[in-house]
């Protein structure tokens, strides 16, 4: 066997070897977790004791081992500012309930890296960029995003919202820990996107336990939860991406005319 040839057997072995590291999963769920200034540390511990007791559950660890695959890929980001957005649990497999207990036991060891304003959608372009040679595959990417203010510094939520999209990310949710209609509209009108994304909005941080459980619970399953537990993302908005869909169909047909 002459050098090429070793050569290019090792890079199909290289090659057989990359795409062998790579772990299919029903879901990749990235949680983009506001911790910005108008948070204070009461809400703040109330917030992620709602996501460790999610983890927990036996709703979401039976939603996770009843999937297809039976398992899902799960990453965890605190952002503030512009500038401001930190990993706390990179990429990790629940394919359990004793890898969902040792996930939400990793969320109580967490110390709140920064405060500061509110960047809703740099918090978006960085987690979005977050999901290329993860090592998953899934047949749905979500990015879960809570917060309690509206965009006061850093990219237009709107645009990273679309941009994600474009980069491949199926849909944005969002929780919203306010009755704030100002945050409950820009969540609907300008983060929530993609097919089926939806928005929880509880009155208090002492309903977000069981908000969450129930919005990652359905996020698993690729459903949409009840009416009465959701904020409806308003129709005009596909009417919106469907006069676009057209206008760009109508112009295509016309240039091969």
């Amino acid at each position: 066997m002459n050098k090429i040839s070793v050569l290019f057997s090792l890079l199909l072995l290289s090659a057989s070897s990359t795409v062998l590291a790579i772990e299919m999963v029903d879901v990749e769920l990235q949680l983009l977790i506001d911790i910005s200034g108008s948070v204070d540390n009461s809400e703040y511990n109330l917030q992620m004791q709602g996501y460790k007791a999610a983890f927990e559950s036996d709703n979401v660890q039976n939603a996770i081992i009843g999937g297809i695959n039976g398992k899902i890929a799960v990453q965890l980001i605190m952002w503030s500012g512009r500038d401001q957005q930190e990993i706390m649990i990179d990429w990790t497999l629940i394919d359990s309930a004793d890898t969902g207990d040792a996930f939400a036991a990793t969320i109580d060891t967490l110390a709140r890296p920064f405060s500061g304003m509110t960047a809703i959608g740099s918090a978006i372009n960085y987690g979005y960029s977050q999901f290329e040679n993860n090592g998953f595959e899934s047949l749905s990417q979500v990015i879960d995003v809570s917060g309690d203010g509206t965009n006061n510094s850093g990219s237009s939520p709107s645009t990273a919202s679309a941009d994600a999209l474009a980069a491949g990310i199926d849909k944005i949710n969002g929780i919203v820990i306010t009755t704030n209609q100002r945050v409950i509209d820009q969540y609907t009108n300008s983060v929530v996107a993609g097919d089926n994304a939806f928005l929880l909005a509880p009155a208090t941080f002492s309903e977000f336990q069981s908000a969450i459980e129930t919005k990652i619970t359905y996020e698993i399953k690729g459903l949409i939860p009840p009416g009465d537990l959701i904020t409806p993302i308003p129709e005009p908005k596909t009417i919106y991406l469907a006069l676009i869909s057209f206008i760009v169909l109508y112009f295509n047909k016309k240039r091969f005319i």
